[in-house]
């Protein structure tokens, strides 16, 4: 893809960020941050992205003006569907966002398949063939120091795939294991406590994926088909340390939290997020081999079977 062309579908995904207004505080922050990330890099010449999106001085129809490939289009309308389905399916004013997006790409069957596909993911219920067991007589705290790391090494393989469900499907497994640690300890979640407990600890749903699938768009990997993967997998590596860090620190916060019956306040949580992340990124260069070779064994169908608990 041409600069342009990166630079218009990342204008998209914020503009799909945004498309419902729903955003809390500390998303916004997040979705600011990681938009003037993206406009800093060499790729992107667009420094005030996130200023261009509130201040509506970008549309749909000026990004999609400088999509000269069908391959960028594509991209640009996968992306975009990912970033409105990354915190849950999508809200009335996000399926009238993609519907504008994709009747003005020109897009066909292919996009609206896409979209089903994106969707069913965000709809997947989290307790569908969990991957921890149910809680038993004693918590097997090595079992699930193992099914944490286990999950963070699949996720950091996820994030070295090219495809962009492959990147969706991050959220929805950290979500499970989140799920899975609370039922381990006794605790019947649902998934807005799983989401809130998420947020509660300092991550955004959104803001993650777009930070995830931007990096990815930018280090030239993201969309790519054959032999993309081998080829990203060095650029990638010190990006999929993000979905390795966020997914053990999550997974151990989680477990603190349950152990202790749910009694750390918002500030210990966030202290103790933030220890794990860095003690994750410390651990990524070990485990780096481990992702490769998960990744190596992935394809699209294994992916949407995980994401779906199959």
């Amino acid at each position: 893809m041409t600069p342009a062309e990166t630079q218009a579908i990342a204008t998209l995904a914020v503009l799909a960020a945004f498309a419902d207004g729903n955003k809390h505080d500390r998303e916004r922050d997040e979705l600011k941050r990681i938009a003037e990330g993206l406009g800093q890099a060499d790729a992107v010449r667009l420094p005030t992205l996130y200023q261009d999106v509130l201040m509506k001085r970008v549309d749909i129809a000026s990004a999609v003006a400088a999509l000269g490939s069908p391959e960028a289009r594509q991209l640009a309308y996968e992306m975009a569907v990912c970033v409105c389905d990354a915190d849950g399916a999508q809200s009335e004013a996000e399926a009238r966002f993609l519907a504008s997006l994709l009747s003005q790409l020109g897009l066909g069957t292919s996009a609206r398949d896409f979209n089903a596909q994106a969707e069913e993911i965000a709809a997947a219920p989290i307790d569908e063939q969990n991957v921890l067991p149910a809680k038993a007589a004693a918590v097997d705290d090595a079992a699930l120091d193992q099914a944490i790391l286990n999950a963070a090494i699949l996720n950091g393989a996820l994030e070295l795939l090219p495809e962009t469900l492959s990147t969706m499907a991050i959220i929805p497994l950290q979500m499970k294991l989140v799920y899975g640690i609370g039922q381990a300890h006794g605790y019947q979640l649902d998934s807005g406590h799983v989401k809130d407990f998420i947020a509660t600890v300092g991550v955004g749903l959104t803001s993650q994926y777009l930070e995830q699938a931007g990096r990815k768009l930018l280090g030239g990997l993201l969309g790519k088909v054959g032999g993309g993967l081998l080829g990203g997998l060095g650029r990638q590596a010190v990006s999929s340390s993000m979905s390795f860090a966020t997914t053990y620190a999550l997974g151990h916060v989680a477990k603190r939290y349950y152990a202790g019956g749910r009694t750390l306040s918002t500030q210990m949580l966030r202290e103790a997020y933030s220890g794990v992340v860095a003690e994750a990124q410390g651990l990524q260069a070990r485990y780096l081999p481990a992702m490769q070779q998960k990744a190596r064994g992935l394809d699209v169908s294994k992916v949407l079977a995980l994401a779906r608990g199959r």
